[in-house]
């Protein structure tokens, strides 16, 4: 995840975070009543909803029952997930729809009945329609974008909804100006980079770094609003579906999901490494975001083996198996993804633009669609050297993206990919080129196989149970390491971790702190101490159900305080999420300790390792870029509200970018760069390495510096540890 240092106003979000448009209570009607019509709940649909809702109601941790208390909480979130901000359904619709949906939605729900979900929906479809079809007449006229002393509230979470439609316009009226505002400022911006890039082109690195469209800010927000309101129309009842089945399971925690058939593709392929595509990575084009582009081809997939797929062709059209083609242009990359993803064997046609040419020569490629393999998303493994008085010292790393296992291969009993075969293989790889120690990074790992993550932690201890967990009923069962003693790795072991890892992250990390048999550096992490059995036998797409929580063999729980590190490092994230944040989150708590053997004494020396690796990151030049980059983050997260002159706007942002430049430049004299001489230089410069990154499979990217800070720190702590354990 990327800092975002320059806050550009409130962002025009699909999913409601404003909108609606006086009209007449009989022409109101009329539009629901079309807008109903226009989207109803098949029979699966009502189906998997009767599914969801008893197993919810029978088998959910928490043992909470679907009354009528749950049904006004599950109401409650559905309206906060159309309308965030609270800035699109008045408070007199809101009363409303409590009086007569809040106390037995949650009985409807059971009994399949969508109704409620499906009458609000059409309400909300009806308000963003009246809203952008408002506002594209609203942007026509001429805006004061010089309001002195006149500012938007953008943090409306909870925020009472708006009491009359006047109050209403009022915000959008401010809102329309603070975009309009945004986007002068980033026209301005876009030209000054341009006019870098044409004093310099070598500033592109060999990129094609060609400016976006040559529009006003007026056009570009007219066109903006054109493609939402075309997106409403694609809207499905699948959209609806979604929506009040996850109001429901979010109503019991954050992990309880549902996914309908599409994203349960995604689901499936996060934790198998595999999908049923055609071999394709896309993005929005640079240029003009109403096209996609293809970014890389996967060696081996449909599309590789075609020799008629090309990285920088546009696709413009996509045709299901005996289907018509759907224009594809305006359309998000995640839409157009589920439309070319599918079941194996079947066949999606794809119309294609070449860079450069015509519409009248673009082409159609049929394919069979065909399950990739992804091997970059895998275990990757390398060495590493870092320098300490004159002697170099060779550690190995070992990255792991996910706690993978395809399951459905071995229960088939066909050939595999595991996270914990992988992590021996380089385990064993690792101690053959003679490293002093082995750094395990879980950072952003978010988790997966409880199975793996108990193999791999039987990896480096000799014997004992790695992690306990407790069901609804309160019956904990205990994971232990049953392999007879034997240690694939008995070395030097550190675990990196930060505020995205989670769930079996949390397990390893939290196991290896508490045998002591390594030492584990970074962030507090997620804190997602949970487990859920994913429901993939519903009657129409899968879902995740949380029925276990997860303990320390400590007895302390992971659930919601996470790990805290041995070593702490900077917080990129400064706890911007995570369970500390999220609704309806699990608590903390604690159970029995498990009878276990420590295998080492990292704690005797930790105030000793505090302090070197302190002292070591004060003077360290990524680590000082990155607590001032995430200072600056800290302010504009913590901003409330935004002032609508563009001249004190324009003046605040100059002040953060020069804040940021100066930080960049102080990092880059102290490692013998050439500072950048402005801010329109260094963000060209970072444009053209985005481009470049963007190009290459992950496997080959090479680590960034300040990501490089936290591995070589990891390195250093464990020459110290190694240091402090000889005797005197």
């Amino acid at each position: 995840m990327k800092l975002q240092i320059i806050a550009c106003a409130v962002a025009l979000a699909t999913g409601g975070l404003f909108f609606n448009h006086t009209m007449s209570e009989a022409i109101a009607a009329n539009n629901i009543a079309s807008v109903q019509k226009s989207i109803q709940p098949t029979q699966e649909q009502k189906l998997v909803t009767r599914q969801l809702a008893n197993l919810v109601d029978r088998q959910h941790y928490l043992n909470m029952r679907l009354d009528a208390n749950t049904s006004q909480r599950i109401l409650d979130m559905y309206l906060d997930s159309l309308d965030p901000d609270h800035t699109l359904f008045l408070a007199s619709e809101v009363e409303a729809y409590k009086q007569k949906y809040g106390a037995t939605l949650g009985a409807a729900l059971k009994a399949g009945d969508l109704t409620a979900a499906y009458d609000i929906h059409a309400q909300y479809r009806k308000h963003l329609t009246s809203f952008y079809e408002s506002m594209l007449k609203e942007v026509k006229k001429p805006q004061n974008l010089e309001q002195k002393d006149v500012y938007l509230d953008i943090d409306r979470e909870k925020a009472p909804y708006f009491a009359t439609t006047a109050e209403r316009q009022d915000y959008w009226d401010k809102m329309l100006v603070s975009q309009l505002i945004s986007l002068t400022i980033t026209k301005q911006e876009d030209m000054a980079k341009q006019a870098a890039l044409k004093a310099d082109p070598s500033l592109a690195n060999g990129q094609d770094l060609t400016a976006a469209e040559d529009l006003t800010p007026v056009q570009t927000l007219t066109k903006r609003y054109k493609r939402k309101l075309e997106r409403i129309s694609r809207l499905k009842s699948d959209d609806v579906l979604e929506r009040i089945l996850n109001a429901m399971t979010l109503t019991y925690d954050p992990h309880s999901n549902y996914f309908p058939p599409i994203d349960a593709i995604e689901l499936n392929r996060q934790t198998t490494l595999e999908l049923e595509g055609i071999g394709v990575s896309i993005r929005p084009e640079r240029r003009n975001e109403d096209y996609t582009r293809v970014e890389t081809i996967v060696e081996g997939g449909p599309a590789s083996k075609s020799g008629q797929i090309h990285p920088g062709d546009r696709i413009i059209g996509v045709a299901q198996d005996g289907k018509k083609m759907e224009d594809v242009v305006g359309w998000t990359s995640q839409e157009i993804v589920g439309l070319i993803r599918g079941k194996r064997g079947t066949k999606v046609t794809i119309r294609l633009l070449g860079a450069g040419v015509s519409m009248s020569q673009a082409r159609n490629v049929t394919l069979v669609r065909d399950v990739i393999k992804e091997e970059d998303e895998g275990v990757r493994s390398r060495t590493t050297e870092v320098v300490r008085d004159g002697k170099t010292h060779k550690f190995g790393v070992i990255e792991i993206p996910s706690f993978y296992l395809n399951y459905r291969a071995r229960r088939d009993g066909a050939d595999y990919r595991s996270v914990a075969q992988d992590t021996a293989a380089a385990l064993q790889s690792l101690q053959k080129q003679n490293v002093e120690g082995i750094i395990v990074d879980l950072r952003n790992n978010p988790g997966g196989s409880l199975e793996e993550v108990a193999r791999m932690i039987s990896q480096v201890i000799k014997s004992g149970p790695v992690v306990q967990i407790r069901d609804g009923n309160g019956t904990v069962s205990v994971f232990k390491d049953n392999d007879d003693g034997e240690q694939l790795y008995s070395g030097p072991l550190a675990v990196l971790i930060n505020l995205a890892s989670a769930s079996a992250s949390e397990i390893y990390s939290a196991a290896i702190q508490d045998y002591g048999r390594g030492v584990v550096i970074g962030s507090t992490t997620l804190g997602k101490g949970t487990a859920q059995i994913q429901l993939d036998s519903l009657a129409y797409g899968q879902a995740t159900l949380t029925q276990r929580k997860f303990y320390r063999i400590t007895g302390g729980s992971t659930q919601n305080k996470g790990v805290i590190p041995d070593i702490k490092l900077v917080d990129i994230y400064n706890e911007q999420f995570g369970e500390r944040k999220a609704k309806n989150a699990l608590q903390w708590d604690t159970i029995p300790t498990a009878p276990f053997k420590r295998e080492g004494d990292v704690a005797k020396y930790l105030p000793q390792l505090e302090k070197l690796s302190a002292s070591r990151v004060t003077q360290d030049p990524q680590f000082s870029y990155l607590d001032a980059r995430t200072k600056l983050a800290k302010k504009e997260d913590d901003r409330k509200k935004i002032v609508l002159s563009l001249s004190e706007r324009r003046a605040e942002i100059d002040q953060m970018e020069q804040q940021t430049l100066t930080a960049d430049n102080r990092r880059r004299e102290l490692t013998n760069l050439k500072p950048y001489p402005n801010w329109e230089t260094y963000q060209t410069s970072l444009d053209a390495m985005i481009e470049a990154r963007a190009k290459m499979k992950a496997s080959k990217r090479p680590p960034l510096p300040e990501d490089k800070a936290f591995v070589d720190e990891a390195a250093n702590v464990l020459i110290d540890y190694a240091g402090l354990q000889q005797p005197k």
